[in-house]
């Protein structure tokens, strides 16, 4: 099985071959499990087709006992779908049975004007917003949220847990994301690809640097950052591993708990052995850190 394989070749495609309930709240109810547990697909937590997400609840979900996962998928945030995270969905519910999981879709980047950045990070804040107003119908504990990541998923996934304090989150898991956009772009040596980053931010790193900052999540770490767990290829050819290990030096820096996991022989995602080891340390570190 390889992880994220739609992500990877979505991302890859954009980067190098870009060369690189009714209404707003309508509901769409999966069956029933006859253990117990509930789909509900397509939830809307907006106004635009875009805005959905797919919602897993275990058996005898409540308030007090089970937590929430909310999966972020990657595309450099022009495309993917949280349909990408299908098979991861299906190990994660095996090994963290008494999670609620919330797959969220975002409005993706449409060049020259459509949905550029922040567009995504709001999609992402208003999806947590509309989980949190829904604690009660869902049944989950508020107090037990984690966020994982995938790429660009990474990203907004890392924006959310350092820049909002609502809600608290209990840690994050970040799949080989950038965590700098100033230095992601410096870093680029593509044309395209630096064309694709300013088409997204309105500009360069010095045109529109309060931009690039604002949208960096290494610049809002601080000492009540969630702990962190973060995974990087070493032969990752689209996010360089100093941007993993950049943001895992600051979290060390301000005594944060954070892990960077390094597979040295992988790229941008990875299957086999690696992706079995990177199971069993998401199941402990939340085990860990969301108990």
């Amino acid at each position: 099985m390889l992880f994220l394989s739609n992500t990877m070749k979505q991302f890859y495609t954009l980067f190098f071959l870009l060369v690189v309930f009714v209404s707003c709240q309508k509901e769409t109810t999966g069956n029933t499990v006859e253990t117990g547990e509930k789909v509900l697909q397509n939830v809307s937590y907006g106004n635009d087709g875009q805005q959905r997400m797919d919602i897993y609840l275990p058996a005898n979900h409540n308030t007090t006992s089970t937590r929430a996962l909310v999966l972020i998928h990657g595309g450099a945030w022009t495309s993917g779908d949280k349909t990408d995270f299908n098979e991861f969905i299906s190990i994660l519910k095996q090994r963290l049975p008494d999670y609620a999981v919330f797959n969220i879709n975002y409005r993706l980047a449409a060049f020259p004007a459509t949905n550029l950045f922040p567009t995504q990070e709001n999609d992402v804040k208003a999806a947590f917003d509309f989980i949190l107003s829904k604690v009660s119908d869902y049944g989950f504990n508020q107090t037990k949220i984690v966020v994982l990541g995938a790429s660009a998923g990474s990203h907004l996934a890392l924006l959310q847990g350092y820049k909002n304090a609502t809600p608290r989150l209990k840690a994050i898991v970040d799949m080989f994301g950038p965590s700098d956009l100033t230095a992601f772009y410096n870093s680029l040596t593509e044309p395209i690809v630096k064309s694709t980053m300013q088409d997204l931010l309105g500009g360069t790193p010095t045109t529109n640097a309060s931009l690039y900052q604002s949208s960096s999540p290494i610049n809002y770490v601080t000492a009540q950052s969630p702990p962190t767990l973060v995974f990087h290829g070493g032969q990752d050819p689209l996010v360089p591993l100093s941007q993993s290990s950049s943001l895992k030096a600051k979290l060390d820096a301000l005594k944060v708990p954070a892990q960077l996991v390094v597979y040295p022989a992988e790229g941008h995602g990875w299957e086999g052995v690696s992706l079995t080891d990177t199971y069993e340390k998401i199941d402990a570190f939340l085990r860990q850190y969301n108990p």
